[in-house]
């Protein structure tokens, strides 16, 4: 067994090194094409209703996203839309510290409810720090910290999100004009320069929960986030 898990620790370490040149590469990698390659597409069946879900693989550094459709999205229209970073605490485990579990579930039930629209649910975990590191920054919170002060403390900007991978899925996908379901300016801003076309700004507030106060204050207070809840 001891020789099975070195093995396999050659090999991620290889795969790691792999992926990091890959990287450092980019602008061989990128040769004018986009960054975000679709290469599945499959139907969903949720609780929510029926979706098609698209899986694109980053030719940087082959990170997979995907995107849930409802509909006909590509036809010109403005189609509604929620750009949601993984959060597998609150997408998952149902943490009460974020909204972002709620924001997943009341995103699906607004595209279900109108029969049409997308839900670009992107890797960037903890604003982009990654799993391991947002459980860091959950334990400096644990000591005092606000999310912000949390994330700057462990070496990290308060939001590393890159809405570039969202917006060629989205582009990919024939969605140009949104309604974005989003209180957060710097999404919108992020997808624009894109050239994509925020038609509407659809406000995504979810149920008062006491255990994230201090977090949603901070998101309106430091980041900017558009709530009238807080």
């Amino acid at each position: 067994m001891t020789d099975d898990l070195c093995k396999a620790g050659i090999m991620i370490e290889e795969l790691s090194k792999k992926t990091s040149e890959q990287a450092g590469s980019g602008e061989q990698i990128r040769d004018g094409a986009p960054i975000m390659e679709h290469v599945v597409a499959a139907n969903l069946p949720t609780k929510y209703g029926k979706f098609r879900i698209h899986g694109y693989v980053n030719r940087l550094n082959g990170e997979h996203h995907v995107a849930l459709t409802m509909g006909d999205v590509g036809d010109g229209r403005p189609v509604l839309v929620r750009v949601h970073s993984e959060c597998l605490t609150g997408d998952v485990f149902g943490s009460a510290k974020c909204d972002c579990g709620d924001q997943f579930d009341a995103a699906m039930r607004m595209i279900a409810a109108e029969g049409r629209g997308i839900m670009v649910y992107l890797r960037q975990e903890g604003r982009g720090i990654g799993l391991i590191n947002k459980l860091k920054a959950y334990a400096l919170q644990d000591q005092g910290m606000d999310t912000v002060e949390a994330n700057v403390a462990l070496g990290f900007p308060p939001d590393m999100r890159d809405y570039t991978v969202g917006a060629e899925m989205l582009i990919d996908l024939g969605a140009k004009r949104l309604r974005l379901m989003t209180n957060n300016p710097e999404k919108i801003s992020g997808l624009e320069k894109y050239g994509i076309e925020i038609v509407e700004r659809v406000p995504i507030e979810t149920k008062h929960k006491s255990a994230s106060d201090a977090y949603m204050k901070t998101k309106k207070v430091k980041m900017g986030h558009i709530l009238k809840t807080y």
